[in-house]
């Protein structure tokens, strides 16, 4: 029986979430006659962890689906005997590239990677906890419908399971490692505020996030696109096309993942950074391998305590570092796309050795840009006044850090992706239990 692993990783109190969650479990074992795990990585503690295990709790046991709700102990402990069964080095140190004591959303996500090999699941379905999904005529569209169609099949098989193909005939042996849909609502990244301030500051910060050897003309194209997703009439339960898809049609918060490509190719561990949970996407995409998009988009919604207070303060400079961190990550994307085909091996599956060497050549990139990024946000931090002046105050006061964080990041993901095979070796020998 296909077992797959349905998965949540979450910093806050989502009762709710795992509740829709455990739905479509539900709905994805009588539709498809699966086995899924329900897989909950949660980092709260206190009342907040309380709320989530009491969700858990409450939850009707369902034929065929099995629910795991691991805190921050149980993780440390998992984490660590894997680290050590890996045969690493340091395993501390691999510990707290999995698990550090900062947000850190790449790590989040290899740590559902890895308990999805532990429970022997050959896809990683992820949901993030600040989402609802469409409802038609009552029903929740669930997104794992058309994931389960297609994910981890031959690109030829999975025809029969999408409403249009654009299948080159030549890719019919090729797996299907990747099933996206996109969001709506509010921006993925949370400055809509900026725009409604200042439009015109709001497209300079975003500028900052593209690459710099592109024209003005191509930058602006990409602020026009950046963060929003899709429009709601785009909506479609039943429309689906498998080819070689955009980079921009993919999003991290509602995808499907074969194990043939996140058991080769962990995320960016890199702290306190938005963006750094896309490195795999790129590699799926720049290597043409076909790819199913579908149109059950799921509602984004914000969160209150990243807009106000100390929460402002964290998740805007988590946006920071993500601008920051593009000096490094732009070049391994773009020599992804020049590999293209290269990044495969005979089956048509990822080879890490190129991707590693990439990666270790952006550390001693000159950090110039970086220092002219952090001028730049200075000035339209204070140009914007008020709350974004004291933000303004925060940046300049961890300039260094945050310079330094953004090329040790790019270290820290070398260092992991050394030691992945090893470590999903060893979450696979060991099992999530005991």
């Amino acid at each position: 029986m296909q077992r797959v692993c349905l998965a949540l990783p979450t910093m806050r109190a989502c009762p709710g979430t795992i509740a829709d969650l455990t739905e479509e479990a539900a709905y994805a074992v009588e539709t498809f006659g699966v086995e899924v795990h329900l897989l909950v990585l949660d980092t709260t503690e206190d009342a907040e962890f309380a709320k989530n295990a009491d969700a858990v709790a409450a939850l009707t046991p369902a034929p065929g689906v099995f629910v795991h709700h691991l805190g921050n102990e149980a993780q440390r402990e998992f984490f660590l005997d894997v680290a050590r069964r890996s045969g690493g080095a340091d395993p501390e140190l691999l510990l707290d590239l999995m698990l550090p004591p900062t947000v850190a959303y790449g790590s989040c996500v290899n740590r559902i990677f890895l308990g999805a090999a532990a429970l022997g699941c050959t896809s990683a379905h992820l949901r993030n906890d600040d989402f609802d999904y469409q409802v038609v005529d009552g029903e929740k569209m669930f997104p794992i419908h058309h994931e389960l169609l297609s994910i981890g099949k031959p690109a030829g098989r999975a025809v029969a399971g999408v409403a249009r193909s654009e299948l080159d005939p030549a890719d019919a042996d090729k797996p299907v490692m990747l099933v996206s849909a996109a969001f709506m609502g509010e921006l993925n990244v949370d400055i809509g505020e900026i725009n409604e301030l200042d439009p015109e500051v709001y497209r300079d910060l975003v500028r900052l996030w593209t690459p710099r050897v592109w024209t003005r003309e191509q930058q602006d194209a990409m602020v026009d696109i950046s963060f929003k997703g899709a429009e709601p009439e785009t909506f479609d339960s039943d429309d689906s096309v498998l080819g070689v898809p955009d980079i921009w049609d993919v999003y991290m918060c509602n995808v499907a993942l074969d194990h043939r490509g996140y058991e080769v190719l962990p995320l960016v561990p890199s702290l306190r950074t938005i963006g750094a949970d896309y490195a795999l996407l790129h590699a799926l995409v720049h290597s043409k391998l076909p790819a199913v998009i579908h149109k059950r988009h799921i509602v984004n919604y914000y969160t209150p305590e990243r807009r106000v207070g100390a929460g402002f303060v964290s998740y805007q400079l988590r946006f920071v570092k993500m601008l920051l961190s593009m000096l490094y990550l732009y070049p391994v994307y773009g020599q992804m796309i020049d590999l293209g085909r290269g990044l495969l091996d005979e089956r048509h599956e990822l080879l890490v050795e190129p991707i590693l060497a990439l990666v270790r050549g952006t550390v001693d990139l000159d950090r110039d840009v970086n220092e002219q990024c952090l001028d730049e946000v200075d000035r339209l931090y204070r140009k914007l006044g008020g709350k974004y002046a004291e933000l303004a105050d925060v940046v300049a006061g961890q300039r260094q850090q945050l310079l330094d964080e953004a090329r040790e990041d790019a270290e820290r993901w070398a260092v992991l992706i050394e030691a992945w095979a090893p470590m999903v070796a060893a979450a696979r020998e060991r099992g999530l239990g005991g």
